[in-house]
């Protein structure tokens, strides 16, 4: 893995990255980040027709995260509502979704805001060395977009 924190406009970056955002399982995307990838991507939109009923099937499953994958955008499922906060371990268990998705689509490279910190409130020295964790073992370049 080839790790790289730099400052950079999380869309700037060219369009051979995927992006990373997390989200909420009722798909509110109104503040932050999220609402940023609703605006320039028509995310909130996308992830309903693609997904009906995600919320009532993710509260059914008993699923405590997800990653869904629309174009070239993670959306990392790491709580419930949007009024709700993540845990490290619902953050680790979506990174590990998109390492396996990664794996079998081979996507290499991939760009990210600090994940989990802002709104959200995890602290970036623990999710960080998560994202290590969870992609020690491959060739992907992970940019940490710092604003």
């Amino acid at each position: 893995m080839n790790y790289i924190e730099k400052i950079q406009d999380l869309f700037s970056v060219p369009e051979d990255y995927y992006l990373v955002h997390c989200i909420s399982a009722d798909f509110a995307l109104g503040k932050g980040i999220a609402l940023e990838f609703k605006k320039r991507f028509d995310m909130k939109n996308l992830l309903n027709s693609q997904n009906p009923d995600y919320l009532e099937q993710w509260i059914e499953i008993g699923d405590k995260a997800d990653c869904i994958l629309i174009g070239r955008v993670f959306n990392l499922v790491t709580k419930e509502r949007y009024f709700h906060k993540p845990t490290y371990k619902t953050l680790q268990w979506s990174l590990q979704i998109m390492y396996n998705i990664c794996k079998s689509q081979c996507i290499k490279k991939i760009a990210m805001p600090l994940i989990g910190c802002g709104l959200d409130g995890l602290k970036w020295d623990k999710v960080s060395e998560i994202i290590k964790e969870c992609f020690a073992d491959t060739d992907c370049e992970i940019l940490v977009c710092k604003q």
